[in-house]
């Protein structure tokens, strides 16, 4: 408890670099304390953790931990949503998603002294989509018999075996400005434009099982101008990988409806779908039957949000997310953990960690 009440003081904003670097060298420096080898990869809106624990007997092939340490609350949201304790209930912002996470790992690991190499990822711009650690968790991936996944269970503490894949992308026009009232022909109006390509594109995935969301729409200045740009960005979450792979391509494929204007693509973040008939079976079956042996029962099934597991799902690496402990209200005022989820995933991460 101790050890998640200094990681919620220490707020951790996505994007505010300063702000995780405090709380960047809390958890190195934890992590240190717990045998691990720490590391970072450098970026102006946050580093990302890399740890490393060298097998200790015979290294079955490493296994790779992925968490992440930004939160969705703003600097200063300690003062509204402070950290209670009440009962088995913890609260305050990112204790569930996903502090307790971290403080679960680094108990358990501090536990145990027989197990495989141990790397752990702790990601600084999950919130975001993890635009600057996708190469990073690729990569890490390709080098790791297993991936376990940090993030929150469904809730009744099973475990996450598939994702939707999403995607964040924008669609940008240009125009031409222009007296909206003495050379209106003289002008091409961006927003008309963007409007005209967001209902055509939207027929032309109808067919396909995806939710779209219009999350943003930006355009113009004035409006006595024909205004000159305008953008929107659309939200993405994709069942399989086939409609994925035809929906991103009809937006690649977007052209002007009017002469004059331009029109552009560009991904903001992606994460790929994670298909349910991964390599995450036979992953799942041997936690299922590792956790039977301590006396705790475990499922799982797929998700509907988005994580880095996406990655390495999708890669076929056998992946199992939803390792966090109980609680909820992620990324909702009424955020918490729970105590004895706290105690429960400590002790099946200390027991997968040896026995995987």
């Amino acid at each position: 408890m101790e050890r998640l009440r200094r990681y919620t003081a220490c707020e951790s904003p996505t994007g505010d670099a300063r702000a995780l670097s405090v709380l960047a060298d809390v958890l190195d420096e934890d992590a240190r304390r717990a045998g691990f080898e720490t590391a970072r990869e450098r970026h102006p809106t946050g580093d990302h953790l890399i740890w490393t624990r060298p097998a200790t007997g015979a290294d079955r092939g490493r296994i790779l931990v992925l968490s992440h340490y930004d939160t969705v609350w703003p600097a200063g949201t300690l003062k509204h949503m402070p950290w209670t304790v009440e009962g088995d209930v913890i609260r305050g912002p990112g204790v569930y998603d996903t502090k307790a996470g971290l403080v679960a790992l680094l108990d358990a690991v501090t536990a145990i002294d027989r197990h495989p190499e141990i790397r752990v990822l702790v990601i600084a711009d999950e919130e975001v989509g993890s635009p600057t650690a996708r190469e990073l968790v690729t990569a890490e991936a390709r080098a790791a018999r297993a991936v376990l996944g940090m993030e929150p269970p469904h809730p009744g503490g099973d475990l996450k075996t598939a994702r939707r894949g999403s995607t964040r992308a924008r669609i940008e026009v240009t125009g031409v400005e222009a007296h909206a009232a003495l050379d209106p022909e003289g002008g091409v109006n961006a927003i008309d434009e963007l409007v005209d390509q967001l209902v055509r594109f939207r027929a032309r995935i109808a067919e396909y099982p995806v939710l779209v969301n219009t999350g943003t729409v930006s355009g113009g200045g004035r409006t006595n101008v024909v205004a000159g740009s305008a953008h929107a960005d659309l939200g993405f979450r994709f069942v399989d990988q086939t409609s994925e792979r035809a929906v991103l391509a009809e937006l690649e494929s977007l052209e002007p409806v009017r002469k004059g204007a331009t029109v552009g693509t560009r991904l903001l973040s992606r994460r790929p779908t994670w298909p349910a008939d991964g390599a995450g079976a036979g992953l799942l079956a041997a936690i299922t039957a590792i956790a039977a042996g301590i006396g705790q029962t475990i499922g799982g099934r797929a998700a509907d949000g988005a994580a880095d597991t996406n990655t390495t799902g999708a890669l076929g690496c056998p992946t199992v997310d939803g390792l966090g402990p109980a609680g909820g209200g992620a990324h909702a005022r009424t955020e918490w953990v729970s105590i004895t989820g706290i105690r429960e995933r400590t002790a099946l991460l200390a027991a997968l960690l040896t026995e995987l």
